[in-house]
């Protein structure tokens, strides 16, 4: 007779202690979801409080204001009658931006991709370190570099690209002066956005999956075709992303642009010349002397910022909507 081994029966399963887990578990659920919608609805009470506090004081100053508050060429809230306008501030604080936009952009774009796809691993991470210690540097600091070094010899470019550039009337120097002109605070701007771009750019690349890369490499692509039809494609929403945290820091930056623009109330299509004027440098340049009329002049140019950057904010999130489908970000 074949002799049996007794089997264990296996031990009762802890009921107690898992209700009592999945309850906590509960709980701690309810209280995570309370404590995330009352952040969102905080964030937009704040949101809706700076809204109308800006609205309100600029409704004070635009009201009093003698000339139109979008087209007058001039800031003299204090005159009697006050006349003031925004239309130098908005033009300097758009080109000033745009120009940072269009150097910085492409060039964080290759530092990242050099970073996360090309350089050996022993020198990525240096490389990265610094990138991301360059974006921790403070913005004055930036502003004394900016009038002591680059203005200096930016006078060598400007004088290059008016010889040889003058024709488009962009870059026709038609002013004596020293290079304190929008296009130098263009350049300052893209220098101070470079490691913000680069450093949220570096981390979407490197997110992009393995299996992608791979299966181009297989099929015989080159490294730049796995770079033009895979992370490119991957990371098309992260890039507009980066871009947009630094336009919001190139449209709001005050003390680099105070520093080393030279503010004159003239709109010119040349942007070699000394001059110009933004609204975080106008901001920080006339709210010491102003009365209180004045200060709620600036506020309504504060406005016109905000409302500006939202409008930003916005186009960027939908042309991230349109694109997230087909950048492989979902698969």
């Amino acid at each position: 007779m074949a002799s049996t081994t007794p089997i264990d029966s296996p031990p009762a399963p802890p009921v107690a202690r898992k209700r009592a887990g999945s309850s906590s578990g509960r709980v701690g659920d309810k209280v995570f979801l309370g404590l995330s919608r009352g952040s969102g609805i905080l964030l937009l009470v704040i949101m809706a409080s700076i809204a109308v506090f800006l609205t309100y004081r600029a409704s004070l100053a635009i009201s009093e204001n003698d000339g139109n508050f979008f087209t007058t060429f001039d800031w003299n809230p204090a005159g009697d009658p006050p006349v003031f306008g925004i239309a130098v501030l908005l033009f300097g604080t758009v080109v000033s931006s745009i120009i940072a936009m269009a150097i910085a952009v492409p060039v964080a774009v290759g530092i990242a991709l050099f970073i996360s796809h090309y350089a050996p691993r022993k020198l990525a991470a240096p490389l990265a370190y610094v990138v991301d210690l360059l974006a921790a540097v403070p913005s004055i600091v930036y502003g004394i570099w900016g009038a002591l070094v680059l203005v200096p010899y930016l006078e060598g470019l400007n004088l290059w690209l008016d010889q040889f550039f003058g024709w488009t009337y962009i870059f026709e120097k038609t002013e004596v002066g020293v290079a304190r002109s929008l296009f130098t605070v263009g350049i300052l701007l893209a220098i101070m956005i470079l490691p913000i771009v680069t450093s949220v750019s570096r981390e979407v690349f490197l997110q992009v999956p393995k299996m992608n890369e791979e299966a181009a490499l297989a099929l015989g692509a080159t490294r730049w075709e796995v770079i033009r039809l895979s992370v490119l494609p991957f990371g098309r929403s992260g890039v507009i992303s980066a871009s947009m945290l630094g336009l919001g820091r190139a449209l709001g930056e005050t003390m680099a642009v105070a520093t080393v623009l030279s503010p004159s109330f003239i709109i010119s299509g040349h942007l070699l010349n000394p001059g110009g004027g933004t609204f975080a440098q106008n901001i920080a340049a006339k709210f010491d002397e102003a009365n209180e009329f004045g200060r709620d002049a600036l506020i309504a140019s504060g406005l016109v910022l905000f409302v500006l950057t939202l409008l930003v904010n916005g186009a960027a999130r939908m042309i991230i909507a349109r694109r997230k489908e087909y950048s492989g970000a979902n698969a």
